[in-house]
């Protein structure tokens, strides 16, 4: 496909935003596929192209994080190999079977999560006792949520910043840092089918990647230096957008 300049223009500019906010709350794809369907990539395309341009973001966030030491990888090593497993599952039962039934399912669970975070404004200000043992958290959660974002996707960061405050009583901030790492973790999973599939428009999503890249840094300083009640509006608008765009698929 060929592109004008302003076209290409667009994308970056897209990129860095969907970069910003996905390192904040998640949901940057919410932003970034619907420039690429407007712009007449076809579905497939998009999504492939849109999966490589925010693994940058995902990964500038995750290094921006770890060298400001929000991030122990020798806490969540356990979770980032269980969500690799999950993810490869999950990207591998696609191929065999319809994930449509989940279009009904996952608004509802996000609209609790939701609803939860509003009714809970002091959610994720301070860490808290774990409720859960870390070990089977990570293995129990990396296989669920790994599975998850590689057989369907919309959400994952919601509900990995929700289990991370909920179940291990981490404070927002480190729950963002956190889910970044393992986001980025079933993103490579996926990325890596696209591109066995071929499906990929590589000069927009390195474009893009570099949109990515800069927001995400942008994003990671966000939640670093600013107060949650900030991070707390973001991702409650996030997981609103992303209950919204469910339900309007399934109209």
């Amino acid at each position: 496909m060929e592109f004008e300049i302003w076209q290409f223009a667009v994308f970056f500019i897209v990129a860095f935003i969907g970069g910003f906010i996905d390192a904040i709350a998640g949901g940057g794809g919410l932003i970034c596929l619907p420039i690429l369907m407007m712009m007449g990539v076809p579905a497939h395309t998009a999504l492939a192209t849109n999966k490589l341009q925010g693994s940058f973001g995902t990964l500038s966030a995750t290094i921006n994080f770890a060298l400001k030491g929000y991030i122990d990888f020798k806490e969540i090593f356990s979770g980032i190999v269980f969500t690799f497993i999950g993810a490869c599952l999950g990207t591998t039962l696609i191929l065999f079977l319809d994930a449509s039934f989940l279009n009904y399912l996952i608004p509802i669970l996000l609209f609790i999560i939701f609803v939860y975070t509003i009714f809970s404004p002091n959610l994720g200000e301070i860490e808290k006792e774990a409720k859960m043992n870390a070990k089977l958290f990570y293995i129990v959660f990396g296989l669920i949520l790994g599975f998850y974002d590689g057989f369907f996707g919309p959400g994952t960061g919601s509900f990995w910043m929700f289990v991370f405050i909920g179940l291990m009583g981490f404070a927002m901030k480190k729950a963002v840092a956190c889910t970044k790492v393992l986001n980025f973790t079933s993103n490579i999973v996926s990325l890596a089918v696209f591109i066995v599939g071929g499906h990929i428009l590589w000069a927009v999503g390195l474009l893009m990647g570099v949109g990515q890249i800069l927001g995400g840094y942008v994003g990671s300083n966000f939640v670093i230096n600013k107060d949650v009640k900030y991070i707390r509006i973001i991702f409650l608008t996030m997981v609103g957008l992303t209950i919204l765009k469910l339900i309007y698929d399934l109209i």
